[in-house]
């Protein structure tokens, strides 16, 4: 028996997963056919039919959970990153590594459709000096002098980030760095943006402490971000915000794949999705 079966976005959103629902549906039956009106990144508005496929009954309805699992998951982050990203500028959003186990790939590819940059993705392809390292090593000057060494002796080269958590920190980063020559290119400034009571924050720290680095090196905001505060960190003059939210806790964008759409649709309209 063959069907054809429509996506239909139920809430306005930035579609994303297009890509990897073909990979999916190739998976399953290459005769599987697959069109789309809308590209990944794009933004949808509720009650949009963007896509269709068409092929066998079996092969369509076996497919379509994973299909719309990922693809839900990855207009949830596409979308929110895209939101976070426009309030951000001139600053660069970038995601983290609590990305949801075995989905790193998945929730990183989502960041880059929503207009979000990638942060390291894993141990190996960028060093980060974190607050337990500098704890472990005995302060900021060590733990840096630590890495140089390391990757001075293994011969590699490879971007190094440290973790300041105060601005005497970050002054500790800057002197280290005058006297010997390092392989730092981030400075991560972290929880440096205050919340206040009336919902704001403060952050005239941060911007001390950016002034202070007086660009010589990227600079990545950490701690206290919401759509609402974005904007405000993005006019500090840091390269970089990160948010861990746009993976960890990402809310699933609704889409579903109907074959009988005009019924999905009356009944959508009745329950306000569509």
């Amino acid at each position: 028996m063959e069907v054809e079966a429509h996506f239909l976005a139920k809430e306005d959103g930035v579609v994303a997963g297009i890509a990897l629902a073909e990979m999916v549906f190739h998976e399953v039956d290459p005769s599987l056919k697959v069109e789309w009106s809308q590209a990944d990144g794009d933004y949808v508005c509720k009650g949009l039919q963007f896509g269709k496929v068409t092929g066998r009954a079996y092969s369509v309805v076996v497919a379509e959970r994973v299909v719309l699992n990922f693809m839900q998951r990855m207009s949830g982050i596409a979308t929110l990153t895209k939101a976070m990203a426009d309030a951000a500028r001139p600053a660069c959003i970038l995601e983290t590594r609590k990305t949801a186990p075995g989905l790193r790939l998945v929730d990183k590819w989502a960041v880059l459709i929503g207009g979000g940059k990638n942060h390291r993705m894993g141990l190996f392809d960028m060093v980060m000096i974190k607050d337990n390292h500098i704890s472990i090593a005995g302060g900021v000057t060590n733990a840096i002098r630590s890495v140089d060494m390391y990757l001075n002796q293994q011969n590699l080269k490879m971007e190094v980030e440290v973790e300041t958590r105060t601005l005497d920190e970050v002054k500790e980063v800057l002197n280290y760095a005058s006297q010997t020559e390092t392989s730092v290119t981030r400075i991560m400034l972290d929880n440096m943006v205050v919340p206040l009571t009336n919902g704001d924050v403060d952050v005239s720290m941060l911007q001390e402490a950016v002034k202070l680095i007086d660009g010589k090196f990227e600079t990545e905001a950490s701690g206290n971000l919401t759509l609402e505060t974005v904007h405000k960190i993005g006019q500090t003059g840091v390269t970089y915000i990160s948010s861990g939210a746009l993976t960890h806790s990402v809310r699933a964008l609704d889409i579903s794949l109907k074959i009988d759409t005009e019924l999905a649709l009356q009944v959508g309209r009745r329950t306000k999705r569509a």
